[in-house]
């Protein structure tokens, strides 16, 4: 159905605020015209709406190439994303944004890619690639990429790095938005973020940052609205806001969009941004401010060719059960039906190859955390009481839900040549490992995870994607992580003589592999974790995978140490 068609439905007129029947006609991929029609008792018609778009989301994050997450996004009614590729770029630089705009236009889905301007994250870390200022602006020369992606690097912003600086610049040169990511900023810092002191206003006043996604409170999302940034609200499988943050979207309704930033297959396959939709109508938001936001500000902010449902427009559009559950029926991509009842229509594609791998197999003494001297211990910032002569060590806090970490204290003898984890306490080993080149481990502690037996382990770690690794003894570490090594990027778990791996062949980051087939074997290695291994975490993996991101508080552990997320630091 991809010719010239109609569809009798009853439409949700976002900007009138109504709902009525029409016939919808449809040829050559455009909407020729939009009839409002009588009413007819007794007759029953879906809902037609605008597709839905994910704001800010990483596609590599899914597990999945951009071709096999449009199969699972449609069938949910997102039509769009704005994509940041930052995670691949991270690991193999512009051949990997290359590899994701070419992948993304293999299907009938609309992929809007942005320039990631912040590769590496920072300077604590080892990561696959680099893309300075030159890099940036070579990118956002091209068509396909839209926007400046998040600005992570935000004590950059506001001590006005000049680097920095040129790559929001070459941005707005090109009349592309400049995506914002500055968690815990309030007040006056939330000002000098979105308008830095050294760069001109906007036009008309508007912020030089556009956005933010990363508000753990409402309070500080309202200081950053009062800017003029856009607010995402963010539901992930890890990093989930919404509960803090769906209030705001009665008075601020033009500034609000939904988001999953990072979603791994199972829960895309269960639901996409349809289910904040629902959501947030049963806590009661008014419904076409919820639809404004889900399908109508992206298109706005971010000068999108999305179909809004007006002649001429492309036939991007969706149909739904009802405006409560939000069940999609039905979805349309210029013109095309590419999902029905559950059903994508999206064909697999062939996926080429790509990575940047080159560490070798580890040994269990490689994970030793080894005990230091009483001087050594005080210039670490570590904590030695006068009493019981214990040993206070920091301790990276894991919380379900958020990529936010606590720091808090273990004790531990004072005179232990090899620190032990105490798996009673849940206090847990923690080890980065450099898969750029071979390099000792980086190793710490973390709580939070609740294992009781074994450890998993993961070549997706934000920022640069090093390995990173979390278990109950050093034994099960090194076996988690030689799994990933071995197929050069995957995720492993290891539980006495039963070990799991799902390869991650494209970057170490996404398989090349279908979707759903994806989408199970990831609900396997999952429940692995928690049936047979004791974690409390909801979504196991995609929070170890943030252990390592040292832009987000408290407390991080890089491949090169461990890192004081508030001081900018290594401790």
């Amino acid at each position: 159905m991809n010719g010239s068609f109609s569809i009798r439905a009853i439409l949700a007129d976002i900007p009138g605020r109504s709902q009525y029947p029409v016939t919808l006609q449809v040829s050559a991929g455009k909407i020729v015209s939009v009839l409002r029609e009588i009413p007819v008792p007794g007759e029953v018609l879906p809902f037609l709406l605008p597709g839905f778009v994910d704001s800010h989301v990483h596609i590599e994050s899914s597990l999945l190439a951009p071709s096999e997450f449009a199969r699972l996004a449609v069938l949910h009614g997102t039509v769009a994303t704005i994509s940041d590729p930052h995670e691949i770029a991270n690991v193999c630089g512009m051949d990997g944004v290359e590899f994701m705009i070419r992948n993304g236009q293999s299907v009938p889905f609309k992929f809007y890619f942005g320039a990631p301007s912040c590769v590496p994250a920072t300077v604590f870390e080892t990561a696959g690639a680099e893309l300075d200022s030159a890099a940036v602006e070579q990118l956002l020369d091209r068509p396909e990429i839209r926007y400046l992606s998040e600005m992570m690097n935000f004590p950059g912003v506001l001590q006005g790095d000049p680097e920095v600086l040129k790559k929001i610049s070459a941005a707005r040169q090109r009349g592309k938005p400049v995506d914002g990511h500055a968690p815990g900023l309030r007040g006056e810092q939330a000002a000098l973020y979105a308008r830095p002191v050294k760069l001109p206003a906007e036009a008309g006043g508007g912020p030089v940052i556009s956005t933010d996604h990363e508000c753990f409170t409402a309070e500080e999302a309202l200081d950053k609205l009062k800017t003029g940034m856009k607010i995402l609200i963010r539901e992930g499988s890890a990093a989930k806001n919404f509960e803090a943050l769906i209030g705001l979207l009665n008075d601020w309704p033009s500034q609000i969009m939904f988001c999953s930033d990072d979603k791994h297959p199972d829960s895309l396959l269960e639901g996409h941004i349809n289910q904040l939709c629902a959501r947030a109508v049963k806590k009661g938001a008014d419904l076409y401010k919820v639809l404004q936001a889900a399908c109508m500000n992206p298109v706005q902010h971010y000068g999108l060719e999305l179909g809004q449902l007006r002649p001429g427009d492309p036939a991007d559009f969706i149909l739904l059960k009802d405006l409560k559950d939000f069940v999609v029926l039905k979805t349309f991509i210029g013109g095309e039906l590419v999902a029905e009842e559950n059903k994508s229509y999206i064909k697999r594609q062939a996926i080429e190859p790509v990575n940047n791998f080159c560490c070798t197999p580890k040994q269990v003494k490689d994970f030793e955390l080894k005990g230091m001297s009483s001087r050594e211990k005080i210039t670490a910032n570590w904590l030695v009481t006068d009493g019981d002569k214990q040993l206070a060590i920091p301790v990276i806090q894991a919380i379900d839900g958020q990529l936010i970490t606590n720091r808090i204290s273990a004790r531990v003898g004072e005179h232990e040549e090899i620190l032990q984890p105490d798996r009673p306490g849940d206090i847990l080993k923690i080890a980065v490992i450099n898969r750029y080149r071979d390099a000792p481990a980086a190793t710490a502690f973390i709580n939070g995870f609740g294992l009781k037996k074994g450890a998993l382990a993961s070549s997706v770690a934000h920022d640069s994607h090093n390995i990173v690794a979390v278990g109950v003894d050093d034994e099960s570490l090194c076996r988690a992580v030689n799994l990933v090594i071995a197929e050069k990027g995957g995720l492993s778990a290891v539980c006495g003589q039963h070990e799991m791996i799902l390869p991650l062949p494209l970057a170490g980051l996404m398989s090349d592999q279908d979707a759903f087939e994806i989408a199970a074997a990831y609900t396997a290695i999952d429940r692995m974790t928690k049936e047979e291994m004791g974690s409390v975490l909801r979504s196991p993996f995609m929070t170890l995978s943030f252990m390592a991101l040292l832009v987000i508080p408290h407390l991080k552990l890089s491949d090169k140490g461990l890192f004081d997320g508030d001081r900018f630091c290594f401790i």
